[in-house]
C-alpha cells in the first residue's frame, strides 16, 4: 500500500468525521464514542498496513 493512498484514505476519514460532528444533531456522548471508535479503527488499519500488526488470525487446526 502506498503512502499516497495512506494519506487520501486518513483526509477521507477525516472529513466525513468532521462532517457527522458537525452536521448530524447528537449528544455529546454519542460523538465522544463515535470519535474513540473511528480513532481506533483507523489505528488498527494503519498498523495492519505497515505491518506491524497482523490482525486476529484463527490458529489452522491441523489433525
Amino acid at each position: 500500500m502506498s503512502l499516497v493512498t495512506v494519506v487520501i484514505v486518513l483526509i477521507i476519514v477525516g472529513v466525513l468525521l468532521w462532517l457527522a460532528n458537525t452536521y448530524i444533531p447528537m449528544d455529546n456522548k454519542i460523538k465522544t464514542i463515535l470519535n474513540i471508535v473511528v480513532v481506533i479503527a483507523v489505528v488498527l488499519w494503519l498498523l495492519q498496513a505497515f505491518g506491524i500488526f497482523g490482525g486476529v488470525h484463527t490458529p489452522a487446526v491441523t489433525g
